[in-house]
Parts: C-alpha cells; sequence; structure tokens
C-alpha cells in the first residue's frame, strides 16, 4: 500500500490525509475495529468526549506506540467555559492514556459561551503542551472569521460535514485560502450517497468500491477524510484510495453531485451536545 500522504500543520506536525473515525462505536466495536484499522496502516485516530468511548479507544491504543499515531478529540458545547475546557482535557487524556493531543476540536460552537473564554484555555493548554494543534468542527464561515480574530495559536483544522451531496464550496474555499486543513466527517454521507447513479457509474469505472470514489473525490479536493467502519473489508478499502486517480473530468462529475443536503445536525434536545450555559 503507497505511504499515506499528510497535511502540514502550522505547528510543522504532520496531519494524515485519511484518519479513523470512531464516532457511533459502542466499546465492544472500538475493541474490533480500531486494531484492524491500526494493523491496516491508519495511524490517525478521531475520537472525541461526546462518542463516550475514548475509555475504550485508550485500552486500544497502549498496544500501540504512540509516536507513530496521531490522536485527535473534541470538546463539547457544554463544556467551553474555561474551568471545563481543562477538566474534559483531562478526562479525554486520562481516558486515551496519553500525555497531550495532537490536535484538540470545539465540536460545535456554542453561543451561549464567549468563544474568546474557551480559546483562551486552548492556548493555555497548547502552551503547557497538553495539545499540540487547535482546531474547531462544525464552525462557519462567520464563527471561523472571530475564531481567527481572537486566538493567539493558528486554528489548524477545521472538521466538517463534507461529502458528495454536501460539498460546503464556500466554506471549503474560505478554509484553503486561510491555510486551515479541511477534515470531512461522513465523508460518505452516512452511506447515503453511495447509491447514486454517478458514483456507481465511476466505481465500475475504476474498479472500486461506490466508497472509494468518493474518498478519492475528496482527496483530490486537498480534503482529509475520516471515514468510520466496523466490517474490516471496508476498513482496508476506505484506506485503498491511494496509487491510483480520477480523471479531472470525473471529479467535475462528482462535484456536480452536490445538492446541499446534510446527513446530520446538532440536537439541541440531546443532553450530550445540547447548547447550554
Amino acid at each position: 500500500m503507497p505511504s499515506i500522504p499528510t497535511h502540514t500543520l502550522p505547528s510543522g506536525d504532520a496531519l494524515p490525509a485519511v484518519g479513523f473515525g470512531t464516532w457511533d462505536m459502542s466499546d465492544d466495536d472500538v475493541h474490533h475495529a480500531v486494531p484492524t484499522a491500526l494493523d491496516a496502516g491508519y495511524t490517525h485516530v478521531d475520537c472525541a468526549e461526546g462518542y463516550q468511548n475514548q475509555a475504550a479507544v485508550g485500552e486500544v491504543l497502549a498496544n500501540h506506540d504512540r509516536d507513530d499515531l496521531f490522536i485527535t478529540s473534541k470538546v463539547l458545547p457544554p463544556h467551553l467555559h474555561y474551568e471545563s475546557v481543562f477538566e474534559a482535557l483531562d478526562r479525554a487524556l486520562t481516558r486515551l492514556g496519553i500525555e497531550a493531543l495532537d490536535l484538540y476540536l470545539i465540536h460545535w460552537p456554542n453561543p451561549a459561551i464567549s468563544l474568546r473564554e474557551t480559546l483562551s484555555a486552548l492556548e493555555k493548554a497548547h502552551a503547557d503542551g497538553l495539545i499540540k494543534n487547535v482546531g474547531v468542527s462544525n464552525f462557519s464561515v462567520h464563527y471561523l472569521r472571530f475564531a481567527q480574530y481572537m486566538a493567539d495559536v493558528p486554528i489548524a483544522v477545521n472538521q466538517i460535514e463534507f461529502n458528495p451531496w454536501y460539498a460546503r464550496h464556500e466554506l471549503v474555499d474560505y478554509c484553503q485560502e486561510h491555510d486551515i486543513v479541511v477534515q470531512a466527517a461522513a465523508p460518505l454521507g452516512r452511506a447515503v450517497v453511495l447509491n447514486d447513479p454517478v458514483v456507481q457509474d465511476l466505481a465500475g469505472k475504476y474498479d472500486v468500491m461506490p466508497a472509494q470514489v468518493c474518498l478519492r473525490w475528496e482527496l483530490q479536493k486537498n480534503i482529509v477524510v475520516l471515514p468510520q467502519s466496523t466490517n474490516p473489508d471496508h476498513i482496508h478499502a476506505n484506506l485503498d484510495i491511494f496509487g491510483w486517480e480520477m480523471d479531472e473530468a470525473d471529479v467535475r462529475r462528482m462535484d456536480e453531485l452536490d445538492r446541499g443536503q446534510n446527513a446530520y445536525q446538532l440536537d439541541l434536545d440531546d443532553p450530550i451536545y445540547g447548547i447550554t450555559p
């Protein structure tokens, strides 16, 4: 398998272009899927306190060389007060069994809590060596502009929902113009895009799986992809997206699939993700 290309973050750290997502995994799923991913060659693991499985991820990571891995986590909206950020970060590091995160993201913006207060906490955690890179998730251009203005450390990453049916052109362009790496959460649209006739047609043309078509298209748009699966065959296939390219004409066909149709959104009634003071 060809080596995984990387994106250089403002810190100089190398962010692998493909990561393994752990959303919606039970502890049992984690214990089976994450070792499969790491053995397959993934080195980038995407976590979040909201996924409620970080202790299980940490148990898997304990069997691998920390220096070989890039570990991301995210802090929930209710935990964005200054002290709460440190409490959430301490829980994440303890559960994951590591001394520092390679990347720590604000999972969703919370208009009830000062963004400046949150960023101040992240800057202190960065200065203390607890996090190597600061980023955000699900931030619009509007929120990104505020974050960039307020932050004393670079906003390295914006993790957003991105897939062929939800291409977010204005947001992606803004990020890339400002050297903010875009990470694609739900890069397959929670599987809904895989039956698209164009995706199916290109899968036949390139003799690959529909998921590989979507992920390859995203890579060629300079976006980091975070596929998630508990199926060993799919875990391996989702990494087998190097060593070949889609023709520019086919990239444009994929570009035209955008429907502005998202697969997920913040549930304000969910006590885990809820926006609360």
